[in-house]
């Protein structure tokens, strides 16, 4: 009988890529999947630190497969396991750490967890490591939408952010080993791929031949059989001319870009080490707008950040309306032990966070509906996701820019590009009848 192996994932679309390839190379060892909630002889807890939060969820996770069957071996991995693994050990019932490397030797680690009388802690620097470890997807249940991860690391230091002290220098995958995956995804029927990595506009780095992000995404984009490509997260300097005319001209490119702004006022952005001024990201937008009209473009902005004034936080909200953000997503600054701005004296009070987010949120709405109600009347292509409805046979589904769509079919539509036609809008989705 097969041994059952669960996992539980934490944190950003990276994270769900390295989940999906540690299960396959336990499903390829004869182990079965099965979820968190039932009972495994293997629990993979894959973590987050990027907030006080993410580690306290990632502790309530350890514990939960713990209490679920205390004869199973306990895996944790991931960012918290990197950057706390003395914290992780502390927890009774962990049997493996491993943190944001090695982490294709797991079978390896679980079985030797099961010989040891003690804990099997297997994290390494992170901080000297300059290989990319290729680790592609053997296989995927899901087959609406693929993550690829293309590179790894971070060297921007924001003085928020604990990430590179998580993943380590920047270091990029192979062009071919990316392609090659690409199109063993396109082979198995995935509708759409998405890159992901940690700082993915800094593709490139630490690879012999010269290639940026837009030469990939050009050759990705010409995979016969790939429908869709989307790009993650860019920070704003990545963006350039080469990859605004690629989502320009080739339609298998998404006309959708998250470009995080995080501040809207410039002394905030120099606290954090963001090294770009408000001016520059509004131009930066308008000439990708010029080029991509129908663009959508989303963003991410912290609400708190030591020294944010009311007046500096009446700049961010001005500009985030001046944008009009198709969405904008909104967290609150919490301090990250071993991060600059953690010691910085003006922090911000609770009260002030939780209103200056309510503002912001609303203004969010506000503007995702505008964008939204701009393609009412017209004709688009959607890729269905899942039934969200069955007795009343309704679906959801995304357009290539990132709107969301309902519409009604009682036909399986799982993982179909449908042609729509948009009706109306209903809260931030649009409503849409299949085109005959």
């Amino acid at each position: 009988m097969a041994k059952k192996v669960a996992f539980i994932t934490l944190g950003c679309k990276t994270n769900q890529y390295e989940s999906e390839a540690m299960a396959g190379v336990f499903r390829h060892r004869g182990y079965e999947n099965v979820t968190f909630d039932e009972k495994a002889d293997v629990y993979v807890i894959n973590t987050c630190t990027v907030t006080h939060l993410g580690d306290r969820k990632s502790r309530q996770m350890i514990r939960r497969a713990v209490k679920k069957n205390p004869g199973a071996i306990v895996v944790v991995t991931g960012c918290y396991a990197q950057t706390s693994p003395g914290e992780v050990l502390e927890i009774p019932g962990v049997d493996v750490i491993v943190g944001t490397r090695d982490r294709d030797r797991i079978v390896e680690l679980v079985e030797k967890a099961e010989k040891s009388p003690v804990p099997v802690n297997a994290v390494k620097d992170i901080m000297s490591h300059q290989a990319f470890e290729d680790m592609p997807l053997l296989d995927n249940e899901n087959r609406t939408r693929a993550f690829v991860k293309i590179q790894e690391g971070c060297s921007n230091f924001c003085t928020y952010c604990i990430i590179p002290y998580a993943r380590g220098p920047l270091r990029s995958r192979q062009p071919d080993n990316i392609l090659a995956e690409v199109r063993n995804l396109v082979g198995k029927g995935f509708g759409e791929v998405v890159l992901t990595g940690i700082h993915i506009g800094a593709y490139g780095a630490g690879l012999e031949k010269k290639v940026d992000l837009a030469d990939l995404v050009i050759r990705i984009a010409h995979t016969p059989g790939l429908k869709r490509l989307r790009l993650g997260s860019i920070e704003p300097l990545d963006i350039t001319p080469r990859l605004t005319q690629a989502i320009a001209e080739i339609r298998t490119v998404c006309r959708h870009l998250h470009i995080p702004l995080q501040s809207g006022d410039d002394y905030i952005l120099r606290r954090m080490n963001r090294h770009y001024k408000t001016f520059e990201f509004s131009r930066m937008v308008s000439a990708i707008r010029g080029q991509v009209p129908e663009i959508a473009i989303t963003t991410d902005v912290i609400i708190g950040f030591p020294g944010e004034t009311a007046e500096s936080f009446e700049s961010t909200y001005e500009l985030v309306k001046d944008i009009g953000f198709s969405k904008t997503h909104v967290f609150k600054y919490s301090p990250r032990k071993g991060t600059p701005a953690a010691g910085y004296p003006d922090q911000v009070s609770p009260e002030d966070k939780d209103a200056r987010s309510k503002r912001l949120i609303t203004l969010d709405r506000e503007n995702q509906k505008k964008f939204a109600g701009r393609f009412i009347g017209e004709s688009t292509e959607v890729l269905v996701e899942q039934l969200v409805d069955k007795e009343t046979d309704e679906w959801e589904g995304l357009t290539d820019n990132y709107i969301r769509v309902l519409l009604k079919s009682n036909e399986g539509l799982q993982g179909e590009f449908v042609e729509v036609r948009i009706v109306k809008l209903q809260g931030t989705s649009l409503l849409a009848k299949v085109k005959i």
